[in-house]
């Protein structure tokens, strides 16, 4: 298993960059996610203008643990992941999370890239407080 890359930074994310760290010659598939700010939210009164996300100092360790975990529960165990989270304040469009995966096979590159965004969702402690054009805060749940 590899994980090519696994980062919490301030800088903006590149997909080219991770696709890059992810490239191998036994990898006949590479998948990619992007999350990105949007301008809305089901629970925002108004428009969203931004996120200003924080994470806890162990943060970047533990999405490393969570890439390993992903690239074992596939299914050769061998695919390598990419995968960054931005903290501070990101305007709507601009990436919050990026991540590649390649892999011998489609299937697994898919399953390694959905299970790694399913936990950095649910595990990656990284907290995000929304901000809508009216100047309204609301403090958001563990994940991206």
């Amino acid at each position: 298993m590899t994980v090519a890359l696994a980062a919490i930074t301030e800088g903006e994310l590149s997909l080219d960059a991770h696709v890059a760290a992810v490239e191998d010659a036994t990898a006949g598939a590479v998948t990619t996610f992007l999350g990105r700010v949007r301008d809305h939210d089901p629970d925002a009164s108004g428009t969203v203008v931004a996120l200003e996300y924080t994470a806890h100092p162990d943060a970047e360790r533990i999405l490393q643990t969570i890439a390993a975990h992903a690239v074992s529960t596939g299914e050769s165990g061998e695919a390598i992941v990419a995968v960054s989270h931005r903290i501070g304040r990101l305007p709507v469009g601009a990436a919050a999370v990026v991540i590649a995966v390649a892999a011998a096979h489609r299937d697994e590159a898919f399953a390694v890239c959905r299970e790694t965004i399913e936990a950095i969702k649910r595990d990656l402690p990284v907290w995000k407080r929304q901000v809508e054009a009216d100047g309204t805060t609301v403090w958001k749940g563990i994940g991206g």
